[in-house]
């Protein structure tokens, strides 16, 4: 019933609190649908994972963005977030208590989406035991590869498809 992305975007969220590799799972799972029919919802709980991201890293501004973007979308995209099963109201009021935090510039302090079902929430602690984590687990904020994950990745795949779509671009305009 829930995409294998969702599933992975879930323990990577409340397992690793891989934030950043959240963003990439559900981006990836995003742009399979073709322009003009990409669901936005997705595009909510990716801006949730990277609101966190930036609120963990202490960059509050980008923070604050995300989280208000996603508490937009999760009021626009309330049914098909119930259907993965989260519960919005609550989501909601967690989101305007985490940019209270963001705000005030308080510390990253954890957050989890708040789910309905039961078995949603055994896939994820399954997908969470051959990650080899536990669901539920806390961030690890002594974990600077964690924290700032997007400054240490390999971007060599992202470089060279960004010049493969420029190419294609420049192509089309001197055809």
């Amino acid at each position: 019933m829930y995409s294998e992305a969702y599933i992975d975007y879930l323990a990577h969220f409340h397992g690793i609190r891989d934030y950043f590799e959240c963003h990439e799972i559900l981006e990836e799972h995003w742009k399979q649908d073709p322009r003009g029919r990409r669901k936005t919802h997705w595009v909510g709980l990716i801006q949730i994972a990277v609101g966190l991201y930036h609120h963990r890293r202490g960059n509050f501004a980008g923070a604050a963005r995300m989280i208000q973007n996603a508490k937009r979308i999760a009021i626009s995209e309330r049914i098909e977030l119930e259907t993965l099963a989260i519960d919005v109201d609550q989501l909601l009021r967690d989101l305007t208590q985490e940019y209270h935090l963001i705000e005030s510039r308080s510390p990253y302090n954890g957050f989890d989406l708040p789910l309905t079902s039961k078995e949603l929430l055994q896939q994820c602690q399954e997908r969470c035991q051959e990650l080899g984590c536990a669901y539920g687990t806390p961030s690890d904020l002594t974990n600077d590869d964690l924290i700032h994950r997007h400054s240490r990745r390999d971007r060599t795949e992202v470089l060279v498809e960004r010049n493969h779509q420029f190419q294609i671009r420049h192509q089309k305009r001197n055809g």
